[in-house]
């Protein structure tokens, strides 16, 4: 009962979703005629997000939605339809259109024979046209060729070969975009939210890469569509599953190995798709007699089935786990659970919607037999989207729609493990949350040179009851001792109590995008956008990356929503008849409201997060550089990134110091320069090569500048915030690929990968700590390092 009291709040967007529906069933008189229908893949009969779709003659084109669903209304006549995308063989088919038709394409992967007529048009034309900047694609194609630590495949580690996104820390699958911290990046597996991205704390992510279609990067010129984090969105899609056969794929490696079967559920209509991933070297552990062990293993599924020609239906689901157990005196598990129930409907030949039913869930547990307790937390999330296209001519699309999320926090529920412990039970208070979204957008062409997108979201944010409040003098949960120099927790002067109906906390707030292009010719172009975003909730952590351990927590009267604003500016260049392509951004970025925490603030198992957090403010700007090489037998690019990112908690009066004396100081984000080459070479039809070099400033930390002596004990004395920076990162990796029948498309086709992480074996800096040496009793640093050189071979197979 409790949970429907609390989930009455969140239903008062049904009636916008009733005006909407009504607005989108809403006829339009055509003069000109529509062509839609579904462009896929002809051997895997995937849909494709993304192909461009062009006329020549009419100068207009239009690309395929995230169902690879296109409409495009023309002049009734006879046209000459290019179609292209990255990884596929070009192609061009010439249409009558004299009324509204439906007609679906397949492209054939470019390793495939196919006889095509060759495009001598510029391929790369809706790029440098269309208005859409600070976002890249990497095709799973591309990534495959990427080498990895541990041979295995990584989509999250790929990302951070482009430009204005870093890594997090040595070993860590989290990364940072333009100077924000990691949980800024709202992170999407099929619309569904995942909270944590690695397995084994950052040795793999947690993205199969068997099991991915497509995934894309918006830095900037965020889609009124996306909302509720900051500095970015990673958007990732499973594949649907093969309509007409039934295939597998997997591979074995060193430490894990995968399987993925796909096939028809009735030919042509349905389809189903279930991955299953595993590691396995805490069998060799225990094999030499080592009883601690360190697995993961997910699993992914999909079933997609059309109904008819307007309406399709999909399940698509995520399951894993981690454990980590320490001679079975320490045990740690962690992982995610999504599902998404969605259904495709076609209204129109113009107008398309998807509806979605979403559910994620990131567990973690503790389990320490020494202590006798156990610890569990995590947090759920309920979403339901319900989202429209609607393609009113050849050039003007309207996107628009609803979000309605529920959240249910559990900071940490602490319980004995042992009958004798003498350990109660107990509960941190338990948090509740509704955020609603209602958003449009449009994208335009407003003249042959000039095309724009903007559009408006409003977002409504309710941290619901039930639960108490501590009352605060003055409504300050920190207070500063003057005498001491220190910010201390305040005693609260009373509670105040709150049932499941009420509202402890409400906020709103309209975030405008605004993105424009402007064609210079036909291979160069300017391109200007803007976007607000708003970010509800917050990663409660003493770390500057991502860690099981972390508790998100929502927004209140002492955790302010974060607000920044993004203005980016870019040139776009496409040369050399599309060999090359070159792309220069340069952005400045301004938050508010970023929690900061006082010295000594104890975030694990508090209840009271309040007394130990001062909001600041913070900004980051940059200037980004690739290159890339699109032909030829070798490919890649070239990344650059010079930026900043620093932030500031000034004193709330004129007697305090607030962080770091109030002055702006770096972020533990902060990376002046960041440098990525990245190639793949094809040598012949056998042999694929690539190689990817990383170089990276050293991540911001904070040394002792003296120490003094304490009961005979040396104590360091640190000096302010990430005045320091750990050495420089970098490392070189090498891959090889071999297919021994590369010209074999049926029955078993396998490949042999081997990899080499680290080539000349740098040991970079995860942390550095300062100790006093027992035998001189002198003061040392000590590097940590977690990566030196890894070789890794991995065997991939399909059938």
């Amino acid at each position: 009962m409790k949970m429907i009291k609390k989930t009455k709040i969140c239903r008062n967007s049904i009636p916008i979703i009733l005006i909407l529906f009504l607005l989108s069933i809403k006829t339009f008189s055509q003069d000109n005629a529509t062509i839609n229908g579904i462009i896929r893949d002809s051997g895997s009969t995937e849909t494709l997000i993304g192909v461009n779709i062009y006329i020549p003659e009419l100068n207009v084109g239009t690309s395929t939605n995230e169902y690879g669903f296109y409409s495009i209304t023309i002049p009734t006549g006879t046209y000459v339809f290019q179609f292209s995308y990255i990884g596929f063989q070009p192609f061009e088919e010439t249409i009558a259109i004299s009324q509204n038709i439906k007609k679906d394409f397949a492209l054939t992967e470019a390793n495939e024979t196919l006889n095509e007529i060759t495009i001598t048009e510029n391929k790369k034309r809706a790029d440098i046209k269309k208005a859409e900047m600070s976002v890249n694609k990497l095709t799973i194609q591309t990534i495959r060729e990427m080498p990895v630590v541990m041979g295995e495949v990584d989509l999250v580690k790929s990302i951070l070969q482009l430009p204005g996104v870093t890594n997090a820390g040595e070993g860590q699958s989290g990364f940072n975009v333009r100077g924000g911290s990691a949980d800024q990046n709202l992170v999407l597996l099929d619309e569904a939210t995942i909270y944590n991205t690695s397995h084994l704390f950052g040795f793999f992510s947690v993205f199969n890469s068997d099991a991915i279609k497509d995934l894309k990067l918006y830095k900037g010129g965020i889609p009124a569509r996306f909302g509720g984090r900051l500095s970015s969105v990673l958007d990732i899609y499973q594949k649907e599953g093969n309509k007409e056969n039934y295939t597998f794929t997997g591979g074995i490696g060193v430490i894990s190995s995968r399987l993925m079967a796909e096939g028809p559920l009735l030919k042509g209509k349905g389809s189903f798709l279930v991955a299953g991933r595993g590691s396995y070297g805490h069998l060799l552990l225990k094999a030499s007699g080592n009883e601690n062990s360190a697995y993961f293993y997910d699993l992914n599924t999909k079933i997609s089935y059309d109904l008819n020609t307007k309406n399709s239906l999909y399940l698509s689901g995520y399951f894993g786990r981690d454990l980590f157990d320490l001679n079975g005196g320490f045990i740690n598990t962690y992982g995610n659970t999504i599902a998404n129930l969605r259904w495709n409907h076609l209204f129109t030949d113009k107008l398309f919607s998807n509806l979605s039913l979403i559910y994620s869930d990131y567990y973690y547990g503790l389990d320490i037999d020494f202590y006798g307790f156990s610890w569990d937390s995590g947090i759920k999330n309920f979403n339901f989207k319900y989202d429209f296209k609607h393609y009113l001519n050849s050039a003007t699309k309207l996107t628009y729609g609803i979000n309605a999320q529920y959240y249910d926090f559990n900071p940490g529920t602490v319980k004995p493990s042992g009958e004798d412990s003498g350990i109660i039970s107990d509960q941190l208070d338990k948090k509740y949350a509704c955020e609603q979204a209602l958003y449009f957008e449009v994208d335009q062409k407003l003249s042959e040179k000039i095309k724009v997108n903007y559009g408006l979201r409003y977002s409504l944010f309710q941290r619901l009851g039930e639960q108490t409040i501590n009352v605060y003098e003055n409504n300050q949960a920190v207070l500063y001792n003057a005498d001491l120099g220190i910010y201390e927790k305040a005693i609260p002067i009373g509670t105040k109590d709150f049932n499941s109906e009420e509202i402890i906390a409400n906020f709103g707030n309209l975030e405008p995008r605004f993105s424009i292009a402007y064609a210079l010719s036909d291979s160069k172009s300017v391109k200007l956008n803007y976007n607000r975003m708003a970010q509800y909730i917050h990663l409660i952590s003493n770390t500057s990356s991502p860690t099981p351990l972390d508790i998100w927590s929502p927004s209140d009267d002492f955790f302010k929503p974060q607000i920044s604003d993004q203005l980016a500016l870019g040139y776009f260049q496409n040369f050399a008849e599309d060999s090359y392509s070159i792309e220069v951004e340069g952005y400045f970025k301004k938050t508010k409201n970023i929690v900061n925490y006082i010295d000594g603030a104890q975030l694990i198992a508090n209840n009271d997060l309040e007394q130990v957090i001062l909001n600041g403010e913070g900004r980051s700007y940059g200037l980004e550089f690739m290159l890339r090489k699109n032909t030829g037998k070798l490919n890649g690019w070239i990344s650059y990134t010079i930026s900043r990112s620093e932030q500031k908690t000034p004193g709330r009066t004129a007697g305090e110091p607030g962080i770091n004396e109030g002055e702006w100081y770096r972020s533990g984000f902060d990376k002046l320069h960041n440098l990525s080459i990245t190639s793949t070479y094809k040598w012949n039809d056998k042999w694929n090569f690539g190689s990817i070099f990383t170089l990276q400033s050293g991540q911001p930390t904070t040394y002792p500048k003296g120490q003094y002596n304490y009961g005979g004990i040396n104590v360091p004395s640190y000096g302010l915030r990430n005045g320091n920076s750990l050495p420089v990162f970098h490392h070189l990796d090498l891959s090889a690929t071999y297919v021994p029948k590369p010209k074999k498309v049926e029955g078993w086709q396998g490949e042999w990968v081997f990899s080499l992480y680290n080539v000349y074996n740098r040991q970079n800096a995860a942390s550095i700590n300062f100790r006093q040496n027992e035998d001189t009793a002198q003061n040392e640093a000590v590097k940590f390092s977690i990566f030196g050189v890894v070789p890794a071979i991995t065997y991939n197979f399909k059938f």
